[in-house]
């Protein structure tokens, strides 16, 4: 029994250390299998109708692994969430419409990146916030408070900058994110509430499942768009850019000037610079036109990488850890 023991041991820290393995290596994953379906898009492209299910799945993950102390801080430390949410949903969606006018995008490619701005922060903005050693807690109940929020305030924000170049159906848009993010939130909230222990034996394996979810999500966005990426490549790389850029440094510019210490800075930046570009995806395909998920598709892959950069930078200056810099 001892023995059965032990090599049970062995085989669940051989599980624990893949999966560590394969959620430490994300950004990469998303490059390499992004790569391969830009180079060899024919066995991704009959997948397209697996992106609102594979996106269904990764929001069921985040409804799992949620707990009632996601929203503690919305009591305990109500200004800072607040201005995590509300320069999310003012910075994002506003820069995505200048830079789209700056740059002269085509009303279709305006619009994807918009519906980028306008979508709430991505799941990956909370593992960057740990990597920059920022106020993990802090980044959790953002990107919660801000996906509850997104049924409302996504279609609203997008009606009203997107509204203004092509045809715009808000109330489609919010019952198809009700559809993508709520329900399978509310549904994981509720396993994990009559089955916790089950949950709890298993919850180790979900961010694996929803990095795989995301990589296959990106890979065939890219394989569905691989032809038209090849020509609005630059143009539209240039535009995630600078979006992006604005992002992550006027949410850190931002919370500081606000009177955010560096730590709590850091969180929020990520918050408002890295987005559910998954969702945008899904939404453009399924109400606008393949070309206005070329934005949301590069954002997948460049968010990450920038993301990663900058908490290694973060991580790399980090003087907070010692209790030098409390400002």
């Amino acid at each position: 029994m001892l023995y059965i023991s032990e090599t049970g041991d062995m085989n669940m820290e051989f599980i624990n250390k893949i999966c560590k393995l394969i959620t430490k290596f994300f950004p990469l994953w998303v490059v390499i299998f992004s790569l391969l379906a830009f180079l060899y898009p024919a066995p991704l492209m009959g997948m397209g109708g697996w992106i609102t299910y594979l996106l269904g799945l990764i929001m069921l993950g985040m409804g799992l692994t949620m707990t009632p102390n996601d929203f503690r801080l919305v009591f305990t430390r109500p200004k800072e969430v607040f201005y995590g949410v509300v320069l999310r949903f003012c910075i994002m969606p506003f820069v995505a419409f200048a830079v789209s006018k700056l740059m002269g995008l085509s009303p279709m490619l305006a619009a994807g990146l918009i519906l980028v701005g306008c979508c709430p922060s991505g799941t990956a903005s909370n593992v960057m916030s740990l990597l920059a050693k920022g106020d993990t807690a802090l980044s959790v109940t953002i990107s919660s408070v801000n996906t509850i929020l997104a049924p409302i305030l996504t279609p609203y924000l997008f009606l009203l900058l997107a509204g203004t170049l092509i045809p715009v159906d808000a109330v489609a848009l919010l019952l198809d994110i009700i559809k993508i993010v709520i329900v399978p939130i509310a549904l994981g909230l509720l396993l994990r509430a009559v089955s916790t222990k089950l949950v709890e034996k298993l919850i180790h394996v979900v961010p694996v499942v929803s990095v795989l979810a995301i990589v296959l999500t990106i890979a065939i966005v890219v394989a569905l768009n691989a032809t038209k990426m090849a020509t609005v490549a630059f143009i539209a790389f240039a535009a995630v850019f600078f979006h992006n850029a604005c992002g992550l440094g006027l949410g850190y510019g931002a919370s500081r000037v606000l009177g955010v210490n560096k730590r709590k800075s850091r969180s929020i930046a990520f918050e408002i610079g890295m987005e559910n570009s998954g969702l945008a995806v899904a939404l453009a395909i399924a109400h606008l036109d393949p070309i206005a998920a070329i934005p949301g598709a590069i954002f997948s892959v460049w968010h990450n990488l920038s993301g990663s950069l900058l908490a290694g930078y973060f991580a790399s200056h980090d003087t907070e850890a010692d209790g030098i810099d409390k400002k």
